[in-house]
């Protein structure tokens, strides 16, 4: 089952989104928001003023390199909670990061996608060899491979004696199928 999303409202008495930085910050709390446990509320709400409130939000990274955070106890990734507090909507799809930077949550650099147009928007992979998506040199046949995945199916686009065949040849594919500009552009990390 999944987790419970919080309402809209309670995400923005909880924080503040600065649209320049894509960044969110923790707004200040009330003492309804803490339970009297061992320390009074006021006490307990005091605490986390001090050590929280106007501070970064959702600073930690998930295995896969998003933003993320909790709020009362369940993690939620910056860009989708950003999008539900800008869309007056928690997104049903995926959030896609435009430019392929997945810290980079400016409202300008999100979208809902598709899993096909998410997955079309990839940034090459660090276990690439070749230096583009779908491109692979074949050692039986001494020469280049390229192919693309169209609706859930690898399209197989030729053998090539030229590496910079096979990539013509899938740069056209990515063209034709409606890839995005920025699919499998090298992460500035891998140059």
């Amino acid at each position: 089952m999944p987790k419970q999303l919080p309402p809209l409202d309670l995400l923005r008495k909880l924080l503040r989104y600065d649209p320049d930085e894509g960044c969110l910050y923790w707004r200040e709390r009330s003492p309804d928001l803490f339970l009297d446990n061992g320390n009074t509320a006021i006490h307990s709400c005091n605490a986390w003023n001090a050590k929280n409130a106007n501070k970064r939000a959702f600073t930690s990274y998930d295995r896969n390199g998003y933003l993320h955070g909790r709020i009362f106890g369940s993690a939620y990734q910056a860009h989708r909670v950003i999008w539900a507090m800008q869309n007056n909507i928690w997104p049903e799809q995926f959030i896609d990061h435009i430019n392929g930077i997945r810290d980079d949550n400016r409202l300008s650099n999100l979208r809902c996608a598709s899993v096909t147009d998410n997955n079309r928007n990839m940034r090459l992979s660090v276990r690439n060899k070749s230096g583009c998506v779908g491109v692979f040199f074949h050692k039986l046949t001494n020469k280049w491979v390229a192919s693309i995945g169209v609706n859930r199916k690898s399209v197989y686009l030729g053998y090539f004696l030229e590496k910079s065949d096979a990539i013509d040849a899938r740069k056209k594919a990515e063209t034709e199928y409606g890839y995005h500009k920025n699919h499998g552009l090298i992460k500035k990390s891998q140059i």
